[in-house]
């Protein structure tokens, strides 16, 4: 798919998707994937976690905003992923939104590390935020910013690791 054009985002492509390295630290056999390395190897590239003899692809935080302030505002929503991703010690790559008729936005912003996206309904005063970080990214810093940007106390946490039980030692699929 090296020339194929699937989609155009228009905005920051330049520092845009590139061709997958299915070469490196893979090896197929019998038409299943396996990792050259040991998963639970510390000195891996691959950004997965590893804690306490488990490892998961990244933390996934489903964050509800309740009772917020400025869910219709794109440029808030906008600073509220800028501060979530210096916060987490992420990497922003590309941030799109959409502002609705009459009111509410959907936004996402793509990380190295995976993602920060919305959903508003601000004639309510909600914003569902889903906040996926792997690697080194501390997600959960990420609540206490998204309380501040949007004037509120009650927001709701449900935590997902994203991948667990699915890799096991031996690096393939258990």
């Amino acid at each position: 798919m090296k020339d194929a054009n699937l989609f155009q985002l228009g905005i920051g492509l330049e520092t845009g998707a590139q061709e997958e390295d299915t070469a490196r630290g893979i090896t197929p056999a019998n038409d299943h994937t396996i990792f050259a390395r040991d998963v639970l190897d510390e000195d891996r590239e691959d950004h997965f976690i590893r804690r306490d003899g488990t490892v998961f692809a990244g933390t996934h935080l489903i964050i509800e905003v309740v009772n917020g302030h400025g869910l219709d505002d794109e440029g808030r929503i906008q600073q509220a992923f800028r501060d979530c991703v210096d916060t987490c010690g992420a990497t922003l790559l590309h941030i799109h939104t959409h502002k609705f008729s009459p009111q509410g936005v959907s936004g996402v912003a793509v990380l190295a590390e995976s993602h920060i996206s919305v959903h508003t309904w601000p004639e309510i005063g909600y914003g569902a935020f889903d906040v996926f970080m792997c690697g080194d990214a501390r997600p959960w810093l990420a609540v206490d910013v998204l309380k501040s940007a949007f004037g509120t106390a009650d927001v709701r946490v449900r935590e997902l690791k994203r991948g667990e039980g699915l890799v096991g030692e031996a690096g393939v699929a258990a």
